[in-house]
């Protein structure tokens, strides 16, 4: 049936609909509004029947541990509730015009109405099979990652690189499955996607000339994760701007500096990055002695400082080996001052160097070693007080 034979099958079914419509008794009338209402009646009582039976099921469902399951369940839930929605709606429509004498079924099972219907459909398993496309894509992504992040199981540095990884994934296979469905849909209404791919290559190379900054960052951090420079949770200084790396996104990272301060850089600004938290990390300890001090005394000490911590369940796992004695820094002006290095796990260093600082100070007063401070010396005249040259003050540091 071509476009005219239709056009005019729906102006004459409604023509016919209308004139069965005000022929209408008084009675016919009154029944015809009263099943109306009847209808919409029960589809209400419907709707909130099925609602409170997903709500039920829902509730008998276990509740699963991981949050990314519960949200997925949800939105699982609510697509289930809108399928329902809509079929109520559609019902109630059909039963309604039927009601009122027009056969809408009839209309829809040939001609124009049947191609309707079937393009419908078509649309909607489409819709159905993207979303569906969408949530198979998330779980196996999060499947493979956690293998991974299991055969790895110990190494917190790999589960902080997947985590970081995770959401470039999930982004890139969204945006592409919603993409393709989003072109088969349009397809389906009869567009030509044939110039819409053409227009799109064409405005995506203008953008890729155009932005080419954002395409650097973008590549930049492919990279950075890619050969597992920084990740989520490290402790960094890039450009003179340090912090915890709290979030990486396709284009920035951001970091959380000591004082709540947000740091927000584009990868390409990431020239040089001091990742301090990779692997391990080191507490450098650069301490003074007086000059009247035991050396060899003051590193055996500080030596039994570091044992004393490792034997601490406290800091057992956080120190990994003995203490390094890098022998004497300096000879300054006020003292000697030495140099150790206490190797710890990645990000322990600040808690683990306060925690010695605390103890080596008791330890080298009970052993006599004596930290210098400034103080002063009065110097009194060789004839004494009352005669002479009058007293000077000598500063020590």
């Amino acid at each position: 049936m071509d476009t005219t034979t239709a056009s005019e099958t729906i102006i004459s079914s409604v023509r016919e609909s209308w004139v069965a419509l005000i022929t209408l008794g008084p009675a016919a009338l009154a029944l015809n509004v009263a099943l109306s209402v009847l209808a919409v009646a029960i589809a209400i009582a419907l709707g909130v029947l099925a609602r409170r039976l997903l709500r039920q099921g829902a509730r008998a469902v276990p509740r699963p541990a991981d949050a990314e399951k519960t949200i997925r369940t949800r939105r699982v839930a609510t697509l289930a509730w809108n399928v329902v929605e809509v079929a109520l709606v559609l019902a109630a429509l059909v039963t309604l015009a039927g009601i009122w004498g027009f056969d809408v079924l009839g209309w829809l099972s040939v001609g124009l109405g049947q191609q309707i219907v079937e393009a419908a459909i078509r649309i909607a398993i489409l819709a159905v099979a993207t979303f569906a496309a969408v949530e198979l894509a998330s779980l196996l992504i999060n499947r493979l990652l956690q293998r991974m992040a299991h055969s790895r199981e110990g190494q917190v540095r790999r589960t902080a690189q997947l985590n970081t990884i995770g959401p470039l994934l999930h982004g890139v296979a969204k945006g592409v499955i919603i993409i393709v469905g989003g072109m088969m849909i349009l397809a389906e209404v009869g567009v030509a996607i044939g110039p819409l791919l053409a227009g799109a290559g064409v405005v995506g190379l203008a953008v890729g000339f155009g932005a080419q900054t954002l395409v650097k960052d973008f590549l930049t951090g492919i990279f950075l994760v890619a050969e597992d420079i920084v990740a989520v949770g490290d402790v960094v200084d890039i450009n003179g701007a340090s912090g915890v790396v709290e979030q990486m996104t396709m284009r920035t990272i951001r970091l959380r500096g000591l004082d709540g301060t947000l740091h927000v850089l584009p990868y390409g600004e990431a020239q040089v990055i001091h990742n301090m938290t990779k692997t391990f990390s080191y507490h450098v300890a650069e301490l003074g002695i007086s000059y009247e001090s035991d050396i060899d005394k003051a590193f055996e000490v500080m030596a039994q400082v570091v044992e004393e911590m490792r034997a601490d369940p406290a800091f057992a796992d956080k120190i990994l080996e003995p203490l390094e004695i890098m022998d004497v820094l300096s000879l300054a002006d006020s003292g000697v001052v030495l140099r150790g290095r206490i190797k710890t796990e990645p990000g322990a260093q600040w808690g683990v160097g306060r925690a010695f600082n605390r103890r080596i100070k008791p330890a080298w007063d009970a052993a006599g070693i004596d930290i210098p401070y400034p103080h002063m010396h009065l110097v009194l005249p060789r004839g004494g007080v009352g005669g002479g040259e009058p007293p000077r003050a000598a500063a020590n540091g």
